[in-house]
């Protein structure tokens, strides 16, 4: 891997994971180490992260990891039902066998998941459901729509959407999933685009402040 690439999944996992708080400073010095780079990947780190909305920079201050407000979510959810829809009916028709058994077991691990609520259920849920959508991706077949939502599909995963469902959410969430497998099997196009569009709405509602 190039010390590059390296610097670059260091601080983009860490601030998928939460080790990098919103509006926290990132020192081209503190990725190197971290990676252990030189500076000059690590720098090249954080204008790629720049670039995907991850990380932005202040005068006086540096690479700041992204603050995202309500306002920047809605976009993101706005954005993502327009492409996803989009990705959903490619995927109807693209989707191979053994993907769309992977996405069965994943939409009913979440399912489950979200019916039992056992102790670190959100953050298992977090993971399934950004597994279920890159599948989903994948199968549309489209680099033009792996570039366009490259750092969208990561946004629940950063802002820890999912702590703020309510437990019908999470559910519904999941059941939509499951749908979404029931269109691809019936490999219609309009059924696959519609519940997906439904679905990114129906999450843009769910995170919203009382």
């Amino acid at each position: 891997m190039r010390a590059v690439d390296k610097a670059y999944a260091a601080v983009r996992s860490g601030i998928i994971e939460g080790r990098y708080e919103p509006s926290a400073r990132i020192t081209e010095q503190e990725v190197a180490v971290a990676a252990g780079v030189s500076r000059t990947p690590a720098r090249e780190a954080l204008r790629r992260l720049h670039a995907e909305g991850l990380v932005t920079f202040t005068p006086n201050v540096g690479a700041v990891v992204a603050h995202w407000t309500q306002a920047d979510a809605d976009e993101i959810f706005d954005l993502r039902a327009l492409l996803e829809s989009h990705a959903a009916a490619r995927a109807a028709k693209y989707v191979s066998s053994e993907t769309l058994a992977d996405m069965r077991v994943c939409a009913m691990s979440q399912l489950k998941e979200a019916r039992q609520r056992g102790e670190g259920h959100l953050d298992r849920i977090s993971l399934l459901n950004s597994r279920f959508h890159r599948l989903l991706l994948a199968a549309a077949n489209s680099p033009r729509l792996d570039q366009a939502l490259a750092s969208l599909l990561e946004a629940p995963l950063i802002m820890k959407t999912f702590r703020r469902y309510s437990i019908d959410s999470l559910e519904r969430s999941a059941l939509h999933h499951l749908e979404l497998v029931q269109a691809f099997e019936a490999q219609d196009s309009e059924w696959a685009a519609s519940v997906m569009r439904a679905h990114i709405l129906a999450a843009k509602v769910a995170i919203k402040p009382d």
